[in-house]
């Protein structure tokens, strides 16, 4: 009887050991998570900041951008016919 008696104070003392390593290995776990979200949270702002200015610095260029795209659509017409000529020539020279 006396040796079951120990055995169970053992046992208690084991399971109490265990259970106390659990809470603090959970401890840490969520102590690590908090700083890694308080990390991750500075750098959301500054890339919210970033992505403000990035806005702010790209909103004049709204106004020009028909001027730029019409600009491009002359060249884009100017060097399809640079491209239809050297097609030509590369027919005639018997390239193609």
């Amino acid at each position: 009887m006396e040796e079951f008696l120990m055995d169970k104070s053992i046992l208690f003392f084991a399971t109490v050991i265990i259970v106390f390593l659990v809470v603090v290995v959970l401890v840490i776990y969520l102590f690590l998570t908090i700083i890694a979200l308080r990390k991750a949270g500075t750098n959301l702002e500054q890339l919210a900041g970033g992505l403000q200015k990035i806005a702010n610095d790209s909103e004049p260029l709204a106004e020009h951008l028909g001027t730029i795209n019409g600009a491009l659509t002359q060249l884009h017409g100017g060097l399809s016919s640079v491209d239809k000529h050297l097609i030509g020539i590369a027919k005639v020279l018997k390239l193609v």
